[in-house]
């Protein structure tokens, strides 16, 4: 069987696939944002280590068989360090109310009630666990 790559022109995209988005999430790691990798994780591989071309643009890649990328990098931490965590905006929420330690939900829209557009609104979420984080490195550091 032959696979089908993602067509932007036609295909429902999961999650933003946009340059920005990839470079928020690799700001998030370089401010300590831990990540375990896991099946259920879209990643982005800027230094290109994956081979095989990603069905996502952008070599953005889905981890549907963890054992797949282990193959690749030889452990778990090796992906970790070489790859781009890009939580979905369902992840991204939980980190933001793991480092907020609390319940707190991010409202999805304008004050006037309008929608947000979805890249804006996973980039967002994206500010404000750099800014918790960075906060929390600051407290780390006091």
């Amino acid at each position: 069987m032959k696979s089908q790559r993602f067509n932007p022109e036609k295909d429902l995209a999961p999650m933003p696939f946009d340059e920005r988005i990839c470079r928020r999430a690799l700001e998030m790691k370089q401010n300590g944002l831990v990540w375990r990798p896991h099946v259920g994780c879209f990643v982005w591989d800027p230094d290109e280590n994956i081979k095989p071309d990603s069905p996502f643009p952008g070599r953005i890649y889905f981890i549907l068989s963890l054992q797949r990328f282990i193959d690749i990098f030889e452990t778990i931490d090796q992906m970790a360090d070489k790859l781009v965590w890009l939580p979905t905006w369902h992840q991204a929420q939980l980190i933001y109310q793991q480092l907020a330690g609390s319940e707190t939900v991010i409202n999805n829209g304008f004050s006037d009630g309008r929608s947000v557009p979805a890249t804006e609104a996973l980039l967002h979420i994206y500010g404000l666990i750099i800014d918790a984080l960075r906060e929390k490195a600051q407290l780390d550091t006091a």
